[in-house]
């Protein structure tokens, strides 16, 4: 392991004290946190909840249409049959797959909603019995 040059003067400091230097992580962790903040209660609407599952929904639903579609075209014409045939239930499948995932993430958000608000509850009793 090859350990790096000191000045004579001993004021660069070396890698391991640049470690030790005390930092604001702490702070920029709670402000960055993707997560829902425990401290801040505001409202937030329906859509503000649900729109990420509701456009997942929307997306499988749409190319599982335009599944379908394709799908029924190599019945009809015969002109690029084999790429119909091909095409069709790939997007059948992608669209379904879509589909489910965003009918089963509805019931996880609204779950997790639930627990959020008993949490919320615990939390206020805990601190008005605890802070007399």
């Amino acid at each position: 392991m090859e350990m790096p040059p000191k000045s004579p003067d001993g004021s660069e400091k070396s890698p391991q004290s640049k470690e030790l230097l005390p930092s604001n992580t702490a702070s920029t962790l709670c402000m960055s946190s993707r997560s829902e903040s425990v401290w801040t209660s505001a409202s937030r609407s329906k859509w503000d909840i649900y729109h990420k599952p509701v456009i997942v929904l929307s997306v499988g639903a749409a190319v599982f249409l335009f599944g379908t579609v394709i799908t029924s075209l190599s019945c009809f014409l015969t002109k690029n049959k084999n790429v119909y045939k091909m095409c069709g239930p790939a997007f059948l499948s992608l669209g379904l797959m879509l589909l489910v995932c965003g009918l089963v993430w509805i019931p996880i958000i609204r779950k997790k909603q639930k627990q959020r608000q008993k949490s919320q509850f615990l939390q206020s009793l805990k601190s008005f019995f605890f802070n007399r």
